[in-house]
């Protein structure tokens, strides 16, 4: 059996952790006409900034079922690894 091309943790992480990042840029260009540091901001100010993430978190399900369609296992741990990475985040943003 041979080894998959890409199918390494670092290979799901990276991807997983930059997905989030540019979901929230786009989040940011059709919704706000301030910077993105204001965004963040106001975000943070309602409460809301851990349900921003959560939503931008969505199109790692997407990169994991990739990853596992693929047979590209350990890519897939990656993908949830950052995923887990998210969610603590959002605890810490939401309790903090």
């Amino acid at each position: 059996m041979s080894k998959k091309r890409y199918d390494t943790l670092l290979s799901g992480l990276l991807p997983a952790l930059a997905v989030p990042a540019l979901s929230m840029l786009i989040i940011w260009i059709i919704k706000s006409e301030k910077g993105l540091a204001d965004f963040l901001v106001s975000f943070q100010q309602l409460g809301m900034l851990s349900k921003l993430i959560s939503l931008s978190a969505l199109p790692n399900l997407l990169l994991f079922f990739i990853c596992i369609w693929t047979k590209r296992n350990f890519a897939a741990r990656g993908v949830i690894f950052s995923t887990l990475l998210l969610a603590f985040l959002m605890l810490l943003l939401k309790f903090v």
